[in-house]
């Protein structure tokens, strides 16, 4: 989408007035001065496949700075360690960079490099997640999931709305625009009461052909979500994707960016419905049910992941969390269910 006709679009939401949607895998620190933040994520993963395997490696190792400049600045940066998240992109590699005027909580502005504004389960925290992996949906509908760019947002979860919008490359991290359009991502959020809140995402860019074609490629991204905390015992949260490409689309690719550029137009949708319940402050077992549909043009496409998990916090800082996940395709099935374990500290 060109830039002059995305303008009106962004002026529309600066002017509604709406703490804002996390754009990191922290929340940005309000103290002066520098804060030094990170976590890790080593695991243990055990394939029921044939032949069956096992390894441990780690999910995520990140370190990053924050901090508030004075007078309504802060700064966020956060770099990604661990070789085993992406095999496309080498590490380590800069996830999060950017700096955010911050004294209007219903206006705040953010420039650099941050999470595209799209989807609940995206930008939930990454030490802050259910499960250890996030569902199949959000990783293949939502690539990439930073970008470089500019949002605007406000509002948060005490506010009776919220909402945030960006103005994105679409090409992902460490990559410069290759044409002259933008990507248009946003993100509303409506708490109608305590313990309650849906939202609606959207996304829409254009880029140059993977063919060499003269028209450019479309990418429309849908969204809705809800999540439900029920006296902070039950929490219930799911999402569902509708994503349409024209020209080519990207497989792969989630967190870090990469992915492989596939040829040719097409429809995929997916989603997720979770649901935990704190036994005690110590003990937090969990349910997740997701699916997704890779080509609405194939009939019994779909694939289905159960996942049983448990979580249990030995202290603020400190969780271990295990999940078994069932998989099942259509039409069919292989055997590659997989039990993993992971030690989460932040610090």
């Amino acid at each position: 989408m060109k830039l002059k006709k995305i303008l009106p679009v962004l002026f529309l939401f600066m002017a509604m007035v709406f703490n804002g949607y996390t754009q990191g895998c922290a929340e940005p620190s309000s103290d002066e001065g520098v804060s030094v933040f990170g976590f890790i994520q080593p695991q243990l993963e055990i394939g029921f496949t044939d032949p069956s395997t096992s390894t441990f490696s780690f999910e995520r190792a990140r370190l990053g700075v924050m901090g508030n400049i004075p007078y309504d600045f802060t700064y966020y940066v956060v770099m990604e360690m661990s070789p085993f998240l992406s095999e496309e992109v080498p590490y380590p590699i800069l996830l999060d960079a950017f700096i955010s005027y911050t004294r209007y909580d219903y206006l705040k502005v953010s420039m650099g490099s941050f999470k595209s504004p799209f989807g609940l389960e995206t930008n939930t925290p990454c030490s802050g997640l259910a499960t250890i992996y996030r569902s199949k949906a959000t990783l293949e509908l939502n690539a990439p999931f930073r970008d470089l760019g500019l949002m605007f947002l406000g509002g948060s979860r005490e506010t009776m709305l919220q909402y945030s919008v960006g103005l994105l490359n679409g090409t992902g991290l460490g990559h410069r625009d290759d044409n002259n359009f933008k990507d248009i991502v946003g993100r509303v959020g409506v708490n109608p009461l305590s313990w309650l809140h849906v939202g609606a995402s959207f996304k829409y860019g254009q880029s140059a052909s993977a063919a060499g074609l003269a028209d450019p490629d479309i990418r429309t991204r849908l969204g809705g979500e809800f999540d439900m905390n029920l006296n902070g015992r039950l929490i219930v949260q799911g999402e569902y994707i509708y994503a349409k490409d024209e020209g080519s689309s990207i497989v792969g690719g989630g967190c870090s960016g990469g992915g492989e550029v596939v040829l040719g137009d097409k429809v995929r949708s997916g989603g997720y419905v979770q649901a935990l319940y704190n036994l005690s402050y110590t003990i937090q077992p969990v349910v997740k049910f997701e699916f997704y549909d890779s080509d609405s043009n194939i009939k019994n496409n779909e694939e289905f992941v159960f996942t049983a998990g448990l979580n249990y916090f030995f202290n603020d800082w400190t969780r271990l969390q295990v999940n078994y996940r069932y998989a099942a395709e259509m039409p069919v099935d292989m055997p590659n269910d997989q039990l993993v374990l992971q030690l989460q500290v932040k610090f």
